[in-house]
């Protein structure tokens, strides 16, 4: 295989990340709006569509290792090669939590909520744009881009500490509010693990770019 037919695969596999990206951000997005508007049809259909996602994950490991195979490529191209492989693990992971929060809708779909959801819209509005963010940051390589991205966590731990603490409050003073309590803290532990999951993406962009591994999530 000539360099420029090499590069090209390599595109080609860059575009199919970008399109598993955007179908993990819709996800995202459609799982917390069925929650917020109890649309279990929205629900079931993040849920019916995760296949997509998986499907993509296979086929850009498969090329990936294909490439380093027959290639064997060092330097940056082995690195660019090595973090689209854990890109798309991160990504189908929340895909799957967009799945599990899909769920959760199906669940409470009979249930008035035991409050109203303010503060997980918000939590989940930061985590998608941090999904959003640092796909941009993948596409231009940009180091400083992925630590800034990967800062705002914080933001969304502290939005959890606030879900935890309003959560237990409510199921302490009502115990026939505990099953649904239970599963809103789940809903606002998966947007907590999505995050978790793009500060890794971040810490392999800066690995692309630099050669090192830094730990963000100190």
């Amino acid at each position: 295989m000539t360099r420029y037919a090499f590069e090209e695969q390599q595109d080609v596999l860059h575009r199919k990340l970008m399109t598993m990206g955007t179908l993990v951000e819709e996800a995202i997005h459609k799982s917390i709006k069925s929650l917020v508007e109890r649309d279990v049809q929205l629900a079931e259909q993040v849920i019916g569509n995760d296949h997509v996602i998986n499907e993509l994950e296979h086929e850009i490991q498969s090329e990936c290792f294909r490439l380093i195979a027959l290639q064997q490529p060092v330097g940056s191209d082995l690195r660019r090669l090595g973090t689209m492989l854990k890109l798309v693990t991160d990504l189908e992971r929340m895909g799957d939590h967009a799945v599990s929060i899909s769920k959760t809708t199906r669940r409470l779909m009979a249930e008035p909520y035991v409050k109203p959801l303010i503060d997980i819209p918000l939590m989940a509005d930061h985590v998608k744009a941090m999904v959003r963010d640092c796909l941009n940051a993948y596409i231009a390589r940009n180091k400083e881009a992925a630590e800034e991205i990967a800062a705002r966590d914080d933001i969304v731990d502290k939005l959890f500490s606030t879900i935890f603490r309003d959560l237990i409050e409510v199921m302490t003073k009502n115990s026939t509010a505990i099953s649904q309590g239970t599963h809103l803290l789940l809903v606002a532990q998966y947007l907590e693990r999505i995050a978790d999951h793009v500060t890794n993406i971040c810490e392999w962009i800066i690995y692309m770019s630099t050669g090192k591994m830094t730990d963000l999530n100190k």
